[in-house]
């Protein structure tokens, strides 16, 4: 079955819960289509989702719900990788029921140092078990969080073995020389490369790259998507030097409830604020420095429901 690859700009959708913690379906909807609005598919269930904060069932349950709202489901990309093998078969399985255009795998990260055969052994176990030539894995490489690395040789083992379903990778080592590395040695051959920052959207779009799956295009998706659509133009460093002032905002708070915190003010809607626990929203102090980096720059949220 010929599935186009997903390529472009993804956003790692943010999770929006009510008072009682519990996923907000309404904002978390809306959000995902003023993305969609400004060019940008939806890796829902990423890092900055607070995926590993919610269950099998509320994610599935989320990925329902946007499908019921006619969003695209081709450029969806959900986060399904689970320390549980039979969880992360579950929530693939669901989502290419669903339609989704592929499914973004973290390895099984609360073990450590596990073996590329251990690795390899459990993502054959999730294409086995979820059995469907619509499966299309992109692995989550992001080892200052998870720990657990995918090498060059592990990818390769995988391609050799399911060259149809292992279709790319998304790269939040945040080191260049590994994305390049995985470029030249994979996407010649159509293997996908997303980078897990748009500070190396510009470098990986040069490279042969796929686009990036950066936790900011929650915030700042029109001109990450712009950057995207036209790396080609002679203003592109211009551009990405812009993106990378924005990023840079966000660098000296934790990152989930520095985005909520944006959402929350730009769209008048205190809720947007509210994190899981262990995760605590930003301090009085830290709002305050944020906001104000942001106004310095000019930084806006164009046709965010408010």
């Amino acid at each position: 079955m010929s599935i186009p690859p997903i390529k472009g700009v993804l956003s790692p959708v943010v999770t929006p819960f009510d008072s009682n913690l519990r996923p907000d379906i309404d904002r978390f909807v809306r959000h995902c289509r003023w993305l969609e609005a400004n060019g940008v598919g939806l890796a829902v269930f990423g890092t900055n989702s607070e995926a590993n904060s919610l269950s099998v069932e509320e994610r599935m349950m989320l990925l329902g719900a946007l499908i019921d709202s006619g969003i695209d489901s081709a450029r969806m990309m959900p986060g399904t990788g689970c320390c549980s093998l039979t969880d992360s078969v579950q929530l693939s399985r669901h989502a290419v029921k669903l339609g989704c255009g592929g499914v973004l795998m973290l390895p099984p990260f609360y073990y450590k140092q596990v073996s590329d055969e251990g690795l390899y052994r459990y993502f054959s176990e999730v294409v086995e078990r979820v059995g469907d030539t619509r499966l299309r894995i992109y692995l989550y490489h992001i080892p200052p969080v998870s720990q657990i690395p995918i090498s060059t040789a592990l990818i390769e083992r995988l391609l050799k073995k399911y060259p149809q379903t292992v279709a790319g990778i998304k790269d939040s080592s945040g080191d260049w020389n590994n994305t390049k590395a995985v470029l030249e040695a994979f996407a010649s051959a159509g293997f996908g490369v997303f980078a897990g920052s748009e500070t190396f959207l510009l470098a990986n779009m040069r490279a042969g790259g796929a686009g990036c799956i950066s936790a900011t295009a929650n915030v700042n998706p029109g001109p990450i998507h712009r950057l995207y659509a036209t790396w080609e133009r002679d203003d592109s460093d211009a551009q990405q030097a812009n993106l990378n002032a924005v990023r840079a905002a966000f660098h000296n708070f934790p990152m989930i409830p520095g985005l909520k915190q944006t959402i929350a003010h730009w769209s008048k809607d205190r809720t947007w604020s509210k994190v899981r626990p262990p995760l605590v929203e930003l301090t009085d102090a830290q709002k305050a420095k944020l906001l104000g980096d942001l106004d310095a720059l000019g930084f806006d949220m164009p046709g965010l429901v408010r």
